[in-house]
C-alpha cells in the first residue's frame, strides 16, 4: 500500500503566505514545491535588468525567448536563475513588488510560464501556488485551496518581515501597496485572481503560521487515498 501523491493548487492574494506555507507543507509531505510567483518575479527582474519599460508589452514579449529561466530545488525552497545567473536574492525587492503584476498581466508572459509550470507538475506529488493555479494552470488538480487573509493582516505581516532591512517601509505604505496589488490581480484581463468554485477557502487572518500549515496538511490528507 502506497500513499498516492496528488497535485495541490494554492491560490490567493499577495501576502497571504502562500509561498512560505506551501514550502513547509511540501517538505512535510515530501512533495515538490514549485514557486510560480518566483517565476513571474524572475521575468520582471529580467525586464528591469534590461532597462525595458514594463508598460511596453511588445518589448517584454520579445524578451521571453532569450530568458533561459530555470529553477533549482533546495531543501527549503528553490533557487531561480536567468541565463545561468542566480537572481534568487534580487526578486523580492520593492521594485519587483511594484511591477510584477504588470508583467504578469501580459498573455504571452503567462503562456510562457504556464507551459513550464504544467510540465513540472505532470509528475504528481507537487504543490504550486500563485494567482491562477486552480483556474488556469492546473484546473484538474485533486485539491485546490484559496488561501487569504484580511488586507490589514497581510500588510502587517509584510511590515514585520521588512523591519530593519533595506526594504523597510511604513505600515500605511504597505497597506496601500497590498490594496493596489489586490485590485490589479483581480481585475487584470489575463487570468485574474479568482476563487474557483471547487477550491477550499482558508482564511488565515486569525490563524498562526503553524495552525495554517496543519490545516492545509489535514486537507491534503483528506483528499489522499491509498492504492
Amino acid at each position: 500500500m502506497s500513499l498516492k501523491k496528488i497535485a495541490v493548487a494554492i491560490d490567493g492574494p499577495a501576502g497571504a503566505g502562500k509561498s512560505s506555507i506551501s514550502k513547509v507543507v511540501a517538505n512535510q509531505l515530501d512533495y515538490l514545491y514549485i514557486d510560480t510567483g518566483a517565476m513571474y518575479r524572475a521575468v520582471t527582474w529580467a525586464v528591469l535588468h534590461e532597462h525595458i519599460d514594463v508598460h511596453n508589452q511588445q518589448a517584454v514579449e520579445q524578451l521571453l525567448p532569450s530568458l533561459n529561466l530555470s529553477m533549482e530545488p533546495t531543501e527549503t525552497a528553490c533557487k531561480v536563475f536567468i541565463g545561468g545567473e542566480n537572481i534568487t536574492d534580487f526578486i523580492r525587492q520593492p521594485k519587483i513588488n511594484d511591477n510584477v503584476s504588470i508583467i504578469a498581466s501580459y498573455k504571452a508572459v503567462r503562456q510562457y510560464l504556464v507551459e513550464r509550470q504544467r510540465a513540472m507538475a505532470a509528475v504528481g506529488g507537487v504543490i504550486l501556488d500563485g494567482r491562477d493555479i486552480g483556474s488556469v494552470v492546473l484546473p484538474k488538480a485533486e485539491l485546490k485551496i484559496y488561501l487569504t487573509a484580511s488586507v490589514e493582516t497581510r500588510a502587517k505581516r509584510r511590515w514585520l518581515e521588512v523591519q530593519g532591512t533595506p526594504n523597510e517601509l511604513p505600515l500605511e505604505d504597505i497597506i496601500a501597496s497590498v490594496t493596489e496589488r489586490d485590485e490589479m490581480d483581480k481585475n487584470r484581463k489575463e487570468s485574474p485572481l479568482v476563487q474557483v468554485p471547487d477550491a477550499v477557502l482558508v482564511d488565515s487572518s486569525d490563524m498562526t503560521f503553524d495552525e495554517t500549515v496543519a490545516h492545509i496538511l489535514s486537507l491534503v490528507e483528506a483528499r489522499t487515498n491509498y492504492e
